[in-house]
């Protein structure tokens, strides 16, 4: 029974991480016109958070070696907490940069740390099972994000004084600014996750010596790998993919649209959000009876079509293919990953702890979105997504597993001995 209790905690971490990583697609237009900052330097703000992953990851590896995964846990919210009050006590543009950053730092420990203890807890038999679940508290929290944040702003703009919690979110926070209100939201959130996470035993989790982290000459083998190059920079593309149509849609619906970013453009981020997950779930299907370079391949096309539909279509025609982008989104991640382990014998934690610094590719493209939007404006900044998208098409159609994925008419899957990883 304890093992449920733990499987559940890690399910609830998931949706956490999910709820403070993806408002900031909501909150970019009031973070531009509070500040009044340029779309390049907007493009700064995901550049901060997702940086942390790309210096965090490895290192949050030997931390949760050294001092196993519930201090790991502890340590992370307390950062992120850290992070969320100096912002809410200090709302500026530099102080939000350090704090997105602090934020990143949390979560990307909280990424590396729970994967393998989610394995141990749950059992390693039903590992992709609970993954699923763990997806789906994710998508449920990026769904959900959105609206906390309308249903603040709109109610913290109303100026009601009421003997609430929202009266007292009232009084902390500047009457212009009420979307701050969410950093409050964040801090209590993750200090009641230290909470929470002391209260529980935590199993140890046993590593392969393959596995283990901190061995610099395993890394430096796998980073001149070609192969693990190759599915590196398809995470970073995905990543980067993702958080760029996340990031800017609810800005390019309010500057070519001229809709509302605190209502109208909340909503479109939590349906790109909510399909993405529906998406998940049609994928599982789906590999069920594809070949999952077939699967990506298909998504990936997709994917580029509606893109290019919502960033040329009228107002009706975005307000639906925004959201079908994140629908096609899906599966990206999980194939992409499955795929690179399946190509590859040997060190499949160090790698995966490879494919998660990829994550840095959602601080990149962003950045490139929101400078390039100075130059050539937002909608043709937006279309150099295809770019992304066209590496993992290529990928998907090169991909060379040793192991495929089982499916109803191939029962029986045997690694490709006539592979040789390079």
């Amino acid at each position: 029974m304890n093992r449920i209790f733990v499987v559940s905690l890690i399910l609830l971490v998931f949706f956490v991480i999910s709820f403070l990583t993806n408002i900031l697609g909501p909150i970019i237009p009031d973070i531009i016109q509070s500040f009044e900052l340029s779309l390049g330097l907007a493009g700064f703000l995901p550049f901060a958070f997702f940086l942390a992953y790309g210096v965090m990851s490895i290192p949050s590896g030997i931390l949760v070696e050294r001092y196993q995964e519930k201090r790991v846990m502890m340590a992370a919210f307390v950062i992120s907490s850290i992070g969320a009050f100096q912002f809410a006590m200090m709302p500026t543009f530099v102080v939000a940069m350090l704090s997105l950053f602090m934020i990143g730092v949390g979560m990307a420990m909280l990424q590396v740390a729970i994967n393998p203890l989610l394995r141990e807890a749950g059992g390693k038999e039903n590992f992709a099972f609970n993954s699923v679940l763990g997806q789906l508290c994710f998508g449920a929290a990026s769904f959900l994000s959105p609206q906390v944040y309308s249903y603040l702003v709109v109610s913290l703009s109303q100026q009601q004084e009421e003997s609430s919690w929202l009266a007292s979110l009232q009084s902390v926070v500047p009457q212009d600014m009420a979307w701050v209100s969410l950093y409050w939201v964040f801090a209590v959130v993750s200090l009641l996750m230290v909470i929470i996470i002391s209260l529980f035993n935590l199993p140890k989790v046993e590593q392969s010596e393959e596995d283990q982290v901190g061995q610099l000459a395993i890394y430096r083998q796998l980073f001149s790998n070609r192969t693990v190059l190759m599915y590196f920079f398809a995470i970073a593309c995905y990543v980067g993919t993702e958080q760029g149509v996340a990031n800017w849609m609810s800005q390019y619906l309010s500057s070519y649209h001229g809709i509302d970013p605190q209502l109208e453009g909340a909503d479109v981020i939590s349906y790109f959000w909510g399909l993405l997950t529906v998406g998940c779930l049609l994928g599982l299907l789906l590999l069920k009876v594809l070949d999952s370079k077939v699967v990506l391949m298909t998504f990936t096309g997709l994917s580029m079509l509606t893109l290019l539909i919502a960033l040329f279509g009228d107002l009706d025609t975005a307000l639906i293919a925004f959201p079908l982008v994140g629908f096609f989104l899906s599966v990206m991640w999980s194939v992409i990953f499955s795929l690179a382990l399946n190509s590859l014998s040997t060190h499949h934690g160090a790698v995966s702890g490879i494919l998660c610094t990829g994550i840095v590719g959602g601080a990149l493209v962003p950045l490139i979105i929101g400078n390039l939007a100075e130059i050539v404006g937002l909608q043709w900044a937006m279309v150099t997504l295809l770019l992304p998208l066209s590496y993992i098409f290529w990928v998907a159609y090169s991909a060379q597993p040793l192991i495929r994925n089982r499916t109803i008419w191939n029962k029986n899957v045997t690694p490709d001995t006539s592979i040789v990883n390079s």
